[in-house]
């Protein structure tokens, strides 16, 4: 083990997280880099297969490790998620609200139940976590909560309306946690990440590719070509950057909005012709 590795083993021994979308995708990788820097967490998941689904794959830490199903658009789900987590583990220092959903459309062509269905998804349910774990944050005497953002609250593609509003709003959310809360010893920031290999990805990817699994590979290679370091992210990549901002180590960072996103928001796709 090298000394930087020795300086984050088990780094969170003791702590408590709740990770809101955490049975797939970036939320999942969070929830097992949370794991084994030695925290305790509870899994909130869409459904309960992904529930038992998860509770079978991370058996080994069984003692550490709660999956539970949570709609994050039913308020009294999501704090009945939170305050059970601080019942069962006696406490919580950490938040991670990483479930979302993409819808495509303009603002023209976006249904009103798409809209909706984004923002309730994407913003009001990041919104109800924060608020019934910030009083139990407070009475740890403070704690860091990160909200899983994207590139597209800077920048945006054509025909996500709903989501890169959404995703515009929880960086100004957590910019007023971090304000409203820094006297109370709570961090908050949002990591924002290009394109990242998820289910959520590889399902568009079906949606605009012929289809098969091979189309759908194709389409994100090439949309890791508009990375500048040439390739889509690996959940667990975006997950080192959540579990720092959630540790010590990023004890001076709050109020931050930071790309994982392989430079994709630091270029212009305006080249010079090659000789």
């Amino acid at each position: 083990m090298t000394s930087s590795e020795a300086r984050v083993d088990q780094e969170l021994a003791g702590k408590v997280a709740v990770v809101t979308g955490g049975g797939s995708g970036i939320g999942r990788a969070a929830v097992e880099l949370l794991l084994a820097r030695g925290a305790s967490a509870t899994v909130g998941c869409v459904d309960l297969a992904e529930a038992d689904r998860v509770s079978a794959e991370l058996a080994d830490a069984a003692d550490r490790v709660d999956a539970q199903v949570a709609d994050v658009t039913d308020e009294d789900a999501v704090a009945a998620l939170i305050d059970g987590t601080a019942t069962r583990f006696g406490a919580l220092d950490i938040l991670v609200t990483a479930a979302g959903v993409q819808r495509y459309g303009s603002a023209a062509d976006t249904t009103s139940g798409e809209w909706d269905e984004v923002l309730s998804i994407n913003l009001r349910g990041c919104f109800y976590a924060v608020k019934h774990a910030v009083p139990h944050l407070r009475a740890r005497g403070g704690g860091s909560i990160v909200v899983v953002s994207s590139v597209q609250a800077f920048v945006t593609q054509t025909d996500v309306a709903a989501y890169t509003a959404s995703k515009g709003a929880l960086n100004a959310l957590a910019r007023s946690i971090a304000v409203d809360e820094a006297a109370n010893g709570i961090r908050a920031n949002a990591v924002c990440p290009g394109s990242v290999d998820t289910p959520m990805l590889r399902a568009s990817a079906r949606r605009f590719s012929d289809g098969t699994d091979a189309g759908a590979q194709a389409l994100i290679d090439s949309w890791g070509t508009s990375h500048p370091l040439g390739r889509v992210a690996r959940p667990q990549e975006v997950a080192e950057v959540i579990v720092f901002l959630a540790s010590d180590r990023a004890s001076f960072v709050t109020g931050a909005s930071i790309p994982v996103d392989g430079g994709l928001i630091a270029t212009v796709p305006v080249a010079l012709p090659s000789d």
